[in-house]
């Protein structure tokens, strides 16, 4: 928020190593969180030309969330509204889908750990009333920006994070 990244629109902080979504508005108040389930593989990088690939080719080792700040926005993939995160990558956030039975995407969500959270192709899936209540009304009808939190490399060769006295606006002690 010091550094007006978000330059007032919503925006979404994604937690990788926690399964964690943050939902703020345009002014950086939080107006909620849930549990995501997230690419199977570790990693911070799209494998290239990954949103141009049918699903049944997409090995498990390519199967990541990339780290990085995306402007999002509101989409339709199929017959469901959707947040595209990544249009190129297929990258998206969006209502956890049934899937397979075995791998109960909701019995994940539900889990008190985020070890069970590794599932989708890459995509976050969030609980559809997150989704419905928190996620859809923020980026209708505007863009907004979604910042995933790397998890294998350091946070500041993602972001350009700035110290607290080189901040715009910071007030020296």
């Amino acid at each position: 928020m010091q550094s007006r990244d978000n330059q007032a629109f919503p925006f979404v902080v994604i937690d990788k190593v926690n399964a964690v979504v943050f939902a703020f508005d345009g002014a950086g108040v939080l107006r909620g969180t849930a549990p995501a389930l997230l690419g199977l593989a570790r990693g911070d990088d799209s494998v290239p030309g990954i949103g141009q690939r049918k699903l049944a080719t997409i090995t498990p080792a390519e199967r990541t969330t990339p780290a990085g700040r995306f402007q999002a926005s509101i989409g339709a993939d199929f017959e469901q509204d959707i947040l595209w995160i990544d249009y190129a990558a297929a990258l998206s956030l969006h209502r956890v889908i049934a899937g397979r039975r075995v791998d109960d995407r909701a019995g994940r969500l539900a889990s008190a750990t985020p070890s069970d959270n590794r599932i989708s192709y890459g995509c976050v899936n969030v609980p559809a009333r997150f989704y419905d209540g928190v996620i859809k009304p923020l980026f209708t009808g505007t863009v907004g920006i979604v910042y995933i939190l790397p998890e294998t490399r350091p946070l500041r060769s993602v972001f350009a994070i700035t110290t607290a006295s080189s901040a715009p606006d910071a007030v020296p002690h």
